[in-house]
C-alpha cells in the first residue's frame, strides 16, 4: 500500500496547527450542489421538507436563503409534499408492522412532520385499516410465536408490548380480555 506524499504547502498547515481558510464558493454553485443534494437525500428515502432542510443546511457551502431557494423549486416540481409524506410514511409502516395512533404520531413527530398534518394523515390511515383490526393482528401474530399467555406475567408482557406498539390502554384492556385464559394464576404476585 502506498502512502500518499503531503504537498509542502498542506505539510506546513498542518504542522503549524493553522486552520485553512473555508473556501468561497459562487452563489449560483451553492444553489446548483445543494439541489443536487436535495435530490440525492430524495432519491435515498422519501422526507419531510422539515428533515431536508435540516440535513441540506449540514453543509458549509450553503446557507438558509439556498436552502428555501432549493425547497421551493421541489415543491414546484412537485417532489416535496408533506400531507403525502406523511401519509405514505403511516401507511406504509402500518402496512409493515401492526402498529397503534400514538406510536404512529410519535414516529411523524420525530421525521418533523407539523402536527395538524400529522394528524390528518393518521385520520386517513385508521380509516383505510381500522385500529382494531391492527390490534387483533398484533395480538395474533404475538400469541403465533408466544402462545397464549396463562399467567398475570404473561398478560402483563403482552399489555406492555401492545402498549410499546402504540396502541391504547382501553382497546389493550378489552382485547386481552377477551383473549386471556380463564385459568389466569391467581396467586402470582409478580402483576397487581
Amino acid at each position: 500500500m502506498q502512502r500518499r506524499r503531503l504537498k509542502p504547502n498542506d505539510r506546513q498547515l498542518n504542522s503549524e496547527g493553522v486552520e485553512k481558510a473555508p473556501r468561497r464558493i459562487d452563489p449560483e454553485k451553492a444553489r446548483e450542489r445543494t439541489f443536487q443534494r436535495a435530490v440525492k437525500l430524495l432519491a435515498a428515502k422519501p422526507r419531510s421538507v422539515a428533515e431536508l432542510r435540516e440535513r441540506l443546511l449540514e453543509k458549509e457551502w450553503t446557507n438558509g436563503e439556498i436552502v428555501e431557494a432549493v425547497l421551493a423549486k421541489l415543491g414546484e416540481y412537485g417532489y416535496l409534499n408533506d400531507e403525502r409524506f406523511a401519509f405514505g410514511y403511516a401507511s406504509y409502516r402500518v402496512r409493515q408492522k401492526p402498529m397503534g395512533r400514538q406510536r404512529l404520531k410519535r414516529d411523524l413527530q420525530l421525521k418533523k412532520v407539523d402536527r395538524a398534518t400529522a394528524d390528518e394523515a393518521l385520520r386517513l390511515v385508521f380509516e383505510e385499516t381500522p385500529e382494531e383490526e391492527l390490534i387483533d393482528r398484533a395480538i395474533e401474530k404475538r400469541t403465533r410465536l408466544r402462545g397464549l399467555p396463562h399467567t398475570r406475567a404473561e398478560i402483563k408482557s403482552l399489555i406492555d408490548h401492545l402498549l410499546r406498539q402504540g396502541f391504547s390502554y382501553e382497546l389493550i384492556a378489552g382485547k386481552v380480555r377477551a383473549i386471556s385464559a380463564a385459568d389466569v394464576d391467581e396467586d402470582d404476585p409478580s402483576v397487581a
